[in-house]
């Protein structure tokens, strides 16, 4: 598909990295227009008839306008050429759809705001991180590396066997957050499987080509 995809929202988001590293795996050239949803004045009302609820990313794409990551997710392996982000066996297409559940429902809340934010983010802003939100985060967090070394192929390199897949471009950016925490190597320690991918998927283009120049959420 010829026309230009529009990308909004900004660098520092988890989910607007997924969707860029997906973008980057398939080999589609897109425009991206910053939109900061911590701006004091708030976000534009321009975007609001883009997407209603004032979160990031969405897109348009030849008349097409869509939010929500996993359908923006889905939505760029399906319209675009290039490598199939997606398994072709229903097994291991349920199992993708399984691990990205996973990490919007369990993993982002507890990994990315209680702990990174909490740990890193906050001290860098001058405020006071909250110690017992990071406590009580480390058992639902010891839950969601749990479940996920326990879903990962054992062949690898990535979280479904040999295929990068839309469970790895989501994965990714929370991760990266996540092991910049003195919190996370005792939790990550007991999981070799998600070891050997994270060395792996940190090692892509796609992944250092999306680091963020800014503060990441």
């Amino acid at each position: 598909m010829s026309a230009m995809l529009h990308l909004y929202g900004a660098e520092y988001s988890v989910y607007v990295r997924a969707v860029r590293i997906a973008l980057a795996e398939k080999g589609v050239s897109y425009h991206q227009t910053p939109i900061d949803i911590f701006n004091k004045a708030g976000v534009p009302d321009s975007y609001l008839d883009l997407q209603p609820f004032g979160k990031i990313p969405a897109l348009r794409h030849a008349g097409f306008e869509l939010f929500e990551t996993t359908a923006i997710l889905q939505y760029i392996d399906e319209a675009f050429e290039g490598p199939d982000l997606q398994p072709s066996s229903p097994q291991a297409r349920a199992r993708m759809a399984q691990i990205l559940s996973i990490l919007n429902s369990y993993a982002y809340r507890t990994l990315v705001w209680d702990i990174f934010v909490e740990r890193i983010a906050k001290p860098q802003e001058g405020k006071q991180t909250d110690e017992a939100k990071i406590a009580a985060a480390l058992p639902a967090a010891k839950t969601v590396l749990n479940a996920l070394e326990k879903l990962a192929d054992d062949d690898g390199p990535f979280l479904l066997g040999s295929q990068i897949t839309l469970a790895d471009c989501l994965a990714a950016p929370m991760f990266d957050l996540f092991l910049k925490t003195p919190e996370a190597l005792a939790l990550v320690e007991p999981a070799p499987r998600l070891g050997t991918w994270w060395r792996d998927v940190s090692a892509r283009t796609s992944f250092l080509e999306t680091l963020p120049q800014t503060r990441q959420v």
